[in-house]
């Protein structure tokens, strides 16, 4: 390949908490095929773990976001204007519920948990899409990260699947209302990866096993994986792709 993919595209990741974390397997592929990052990381206690994985990739903007406070949004979308005046991407990979209403039966979640699993892993990619779209003066590219429970009733995923589900609408109807402005809007659903925040699902152990016993060639994904995807939505191989839902599980979205 004569040129980089991503040479001279500026791309915010959100969501990176270690090396385990697709969202840095996504940031490693895009930096490998030269894309200029932006990374954030959510609090003090985090950023200690990803400073150090942003600085490695060369992020020349690194800063916190809660997604909950709209001061740290405005301030990053600012820091991002004044820095580049133009954003080509935007990776959202964050979801979160307390853990008491995630391992709860969905008819026992509390209307607290609820509301912030769709908060934090819904509502704030359609808040970021409304900073992003600003500065997607030439066109761009959003992806979020969905999984299979938001389409079955799978494991232990319970109120994360309504979530998910929800991200996956909000997906479709971003990609219509942004496409006139040629931005694109897609949302990846790896299978079962073992990141840190999966580990708080119930049974995880049991859901990996179920998962790679089910995989048509019976193997898991990995976030290499899904950074190749990631990939492909973000450059311009997938000008003509919008308000897809792509899976990267190795099949198991297709088997009974």
């Amino acid at each position: 390949m004569s040129e980089l993919l991503m040479a001279g595209k500026k791309v915010l990741v959100v969501g990176i908490a270690n090396d385990k974390s697709i969202a840095y397997g996504v940031a490693k592929k895009l930096q490998e095929q030269g894309a200029e990052l932006a990374i954030t990381y959510l609090n003090d206690k985090a950023e200690r773990f990803v400073r150090p994985l942003a600085e490695e990739l060369g992020a020349s903007i690194i800063m916190p976001l809660d997604v909950t406070q709209e001061d740290q949004m405005r301030h990053l979308f600012k820091a991002i204007e004044e820095a580049w005046g133009t954003l080509d991407g935007v990776v959202h990979s964050l979801a979160f519920c307390p853990l008491e209403d995630l391992h709860a039966p969905i008819s026992e979640c509390s209307r607290e948990g609820f509301i912030q699993a769709m908060d934090v892993s819904c509502f704030s990619f359609i808040h970021m899409a409304s900073y992003a779209k600003e500065l997607m003066k030439d066109g761009g590219s959003m992806i979020n990260f969905s999984y299979l429970g938001s389409a079955l009733a799978t494991g232990d995923y319970n109120v994360m699947g309504c979530a998910k589900a929800a991200l996956e609408a909000a997906t479709r109807y971003l990609a219509r209302d942004l496409g006139p402005k040629r931005i694109r809007v897609n949302s990846i659903s790896p299978g079962t990866i073992a990141t840190r925040a999966a580990g708080g699902i119930k049974d995880f152990d049991a859901m990996l096993a179920y998962n790679e016993k089910k995989a048509v060639d019976h193997q898991l994904p990995t976030i290499e994986e899904v950074g190749g995807a990631a990939l492909y939505f973000l450059s311009d191989l997938s000008t003509g792709t919008s308000g897809s839902i792509h899976y990267v599980d190795h099949g198991v979205c297709i088997v009974g």
